[in-house]
């Protein structure tokens, strides 16, 4: 009989999963505005039969739904299931919160260091006083008064000790604000990388199953939060050739617990946070208040929250194909995609995903990464702005045109006018093919003054019962650049929200110049080289003598 159980417990242990711990690198992450899916990327050797491919040490926020298995090989292999838990350990896993909370241990180690000292110093002290008490005391049979040089001796010695306990007093005083500075920085540090988690990883196990040996590269991709990216840019400007330089960047960040070292990366524009559908308009109804009611109703809602997240399935998330062993028995192996077990394919919403050019490295802290997206050179169409009647200056603005394939996100600009930097701005999201504005700042070079020439007031109506007032501008604009320029100049004339306030408009007339609903002027104005123009804005405005007008100058 013992020779038959031990080849019943060989048999057993045959049948029995194989564990192989898998040593991986991070080769790709996708970041999004609030997340990123990370790739891990490793070559094993598997034997025939089943195996269990263990990636330890991963991020404990990791996404369990979200985990994805890839795998291509001579192994022919099956992936069968994936699994993740949980492991609290005594340490903590991320080296680089280890490393400041050891930092912050020899710190606190000082401070004690420095207390002891302190204590030292003030039981010296406490020696020291009790001296000088006896030096000064009233001589007794015992002890009689100490002669002139003894006294002296003795009062220089205790002076000298006091002053060296007062200089290092000072000095641990310092040294204990040294250290302070230290730790307020260090403690700064390790409150920023808590989110990449504290003393817990995740172990994701991937079975698979292979008819032969072989060898198979296996990916794993997950989802973890604390990552993100806004995009910034550069503007420079090229007023030469009436052209803007746009160098288009994405700044990253990341505190999801492992760094990323000479990763691809890529930039993705989707939201997966708002969801794949729009959501729905539920019934707006209105009632009588009713307390009782409202509770009940909310009652009920919370229950059929917990139904529904009871309902969500334990499993992991992932697609899954079968596979077709023919040919496992081929002199020589070919090289298939791994396959799973169950087949379901998604569509995700589109996109624009902005691949890095270079391998760039994203450390988990926080700090800011800038990484090139783009540049391109793009046709501008400079312009003037100005008006007057709260400003007499002339601001540049360029009109481009995004002619490049990339469509530009909302994001923080730095604007630099032939190599001098002249503006901070923010960039609204502008598609392929849109026309967007610069802001360039104010230009001298365009002259602009704005006068009040004439107000005249006179009675009006039979019986002198109301009254106008007439405003008249002078508003000059020179050009004192040497190319043609187009200059918009906006002013305005007074809208009437009463119908016993009449306003008139008497220069320009509106049948040379309309003004908008908001009551605007504008002209558009191309000036020569050293050309001046004028423009005049005169307009009446008539009430009767009982209406208190607002709004006049």
């Amino acid at each position: 009989m013992k020779p038959i159980r031990l080849f019943a417990l060989f048999s057993l242990a045959s049948l029995a999963a194989l564990a192989a711990p898998v040593s991986s690198i991070i080769s790709a992450v996708t970041v999004y505005t609030d997340r990123a899916v990370v790739t891990r990327s490793a070559t094993v050797d598997l034997p025939g039969g089943t195996t269990e491919l263990v990636f330890a040490n991963l991020p404990q926020s990791l996404n369990e739904r979200s985990l994805q298995v890839s795998g291509r090989g001579t192994a022919q292999a099956l992936i069968l299931d994936v699994s993740a838990k949980q492991t609290f350990v005594d340490f903590t896993p991320n080296a680089r919160v280890k490393e400041i909370e050891d930092q912050l241990k020899g710190l606190g180690k000082q401070v004690r260091g420095l207390d002891d000292r302190g204590n030292l110093l003030n039981a010296q002290q406490a020696s020291l006083d009790k001296m000088e008490a006896a030096l000064f005391a009233p001589p007794t049979k015992d002890v009689p008064r100490p002669d002139l040089n003894q006294f002296t001796n003795s009062l220089n010695y205790l002076t000298e000790q006091k002053g060296k306990l007062v200089t290092e007093r000072a000095s641990l005083d310092e040294q204990r604000e040294d250290l302070q500075n230290k730790i307020n920085t260090a403690q700064s540090q390790l409150n920023e990388l808590r989110g990449a988690g504290g003393r817990a990883f995740k172990t994701v196990t991937v079975r698979v199953s292979a008819p032969q040996a072989g060898n198979l590269d296996v990916s794993l991709s997950y989802t973890v939060p604390g990552a993100s990216w806004a995009p910034s840019y550069d503007a420079r400007v090229l007023s030469a050739d009436r052209a803007v330089a746009l160098s288009y960047f994405g700044i990253v960040r990341q505190n999801t617990g492992e760094d990323w070292k000479d990763v691809a990366l890529t930039l993705s524009t989707a939201r997966p946070g708002l969801g794949g559908a729009a959501p729905a308009l539920s019934v707006w109804q209105l009632d009588v208040f009713n307390p009782v009611l409202l509770r009940e109703q909310a009652s009920n809602e919370r229950r059929r929250e917990m139904s529904a997240k009871m309902a969500l399935p334990a499993a992991v998330n992932m697609q899954a194909f079968t596979t077709n062993a023919a040919g496992a028995l081929a002199d020589a192996p070919e090289e298939r995609d791994a396959e799973m077990a169950r087949a379901t394919i998604e569509a995700g919403a589109t996109s624009a995903s902005f691949k890095i050019a270079v391998a760039s490295s994203v450390p988990s802290d926080n700090s800011p990464q800038k990484v090139p997206v783009t540049s391109a050179t793009l046709k501008a169409n400079p312009e003037y702005l100005t008006v007057p009647k709260h400003l007499a200056t002339a601001y540049l603005t360029a009109k481009v045109f995004n002619t490049s394939e990339f469509p530009l996100l909302a994001g923080a600009m730095n604007v630099f006018l032939d190599g001098t930097f002249v503006a901070t701005s923010a960039l609204r999201t502008v598609m392929v093919g849109e026309k967007f504005d610069l802001a360039l700042g104010a230009d001298e070079g365009i002259s602009v003054k704005h006068k009040r020439v004439n107000k005249f007031t006179e009675d009006t109506g039979l019986t002198n019962s109301g009254k106008r007032i007439t405003y008249e501008y002078l508003i000059t604009i020179q050009n004192n650049k040497r190319t043609t320029e187009r200059v918009i100049v906006a002013d305005q004339i007074p809208l009437s929200r009463n119908e016993k306030i009449v306003v008139k408009q008497i220069a320009p007339t509106a049948g040379e110049l309309k003004p908008t609903d908001e009551g605007s002027l504008k002209w558009s104005l191309d000036l020569k080289p050293g050309e001046k123009r004028e423009l005049t804005v005169k307009f009446a405005i008539e009430y009767p003598n009982d209406v208190n007008v607002t709004g006049l100058d």
